[in-house]
């Protein structure tokens, strides 16, 4: 953003209200929080609960999409300042600005937890790579196990867009990077991906405050630019014939 037109970063984003009903106001991240779990709730619920396939929740999720952004669109153009808007709008699109040591150690501990317990899913994971059926022929409870991983996937994603917003494409590029590193068994995947996500959002962030002069991007616009042509190989490699 130009100097005359730059919104200043949420400071410390458990104080910026988005939504206001007279006295009670929802903070960014308690609105995050609530929200992501929100948008998990109605997956599961229009996916057929944990019966679901991969493909229905796929559509699930590209309808909570839509629902949450016409929400969001509905927040923004009615916000009740200018400025109040284009802090949203630059929190919507990632930043780090507003992130204190407190707000550090409560996401250091949410995360570690999150990892220590998909590392115990693991061997579970490894067998959903072959499919619902195989991995119920090798004893896993397919239901429960994958509720379990839709509850940490949340619970992770819930803590971290609450504290930085949505960072977009880092879960496109940085889990393939990682397979092709160190193989596809997850015991060695997870701990690759979270290494290699926290490496790439830090060159992200100073990437996105060396890139234009006396200009402060959000991490969002870094991320895309290096997303959309990973994700453009990756699909290009998926159409071509075998």
């Amino acid at each position: 953003m130009c100097s005359a037109f730059r919104p200043a970063p949420p400071q410390g984003p458990w104080g910026i209200v988005i939504l206001g009903f007279g006295s009670a106001a929802i903070s960014l991240s308690a609105g995050a929080f609530a929200g992501a779990f929100a948008a998990f709730l109605f997956v599961v619920l229009l996916s057929n609960g944990t019966r679901g396939g991969a493909d229905r929740t796929i559509l699930a999720g590209v309808a909570a999409s839509q629902l949450f952004n016409a929400a969001t669109s509905y927040i923004v153009t009615t916000a009740g300042n200018a400025q109040q808007a284009r802090d949203v709008m630059f929190w919507l699109l990632g930043s780090f600005g507003g992130v204190r040591w407190p707000e550090f150690m409560l996401v250091s501990v949410v995360v570690g937890f999150g990892l220590i317990a998909c590392l115990a899913y693991s061997r579970i994971l490894d067998a959903f790579a072959f499919g619902d059926e195989a991995a119920a022929a090798l004893g896993v409870n397919v239901g429960r196990a994958r509720l379990a991983l839709f509850c940490l996937t949340a619970m992770l994603t819930a803590t971290i867009v609450s504290m930085v917003g949505s960072i977009g494409f880092v879960g496109l590029v940085i889990p393939h990077a990682a397979r092709f590193l160190v193989g596809p068994l997850h015991i060695r995947l997870l701990p690759a991906c979270a290494i290699g996500g926290a490496i790439f959002m830090v060159l992200a962030d100073i990437a996105s405050r060396i890139l234009v002069p006396q200009q402060v991007l959000p991490i969002g616009v870094v991320t895309a630019l290096v997303g959309v042509p990973v994700f453009s190989i990756i699909l290009y490699r998926f159409q071509r014939p075998t």
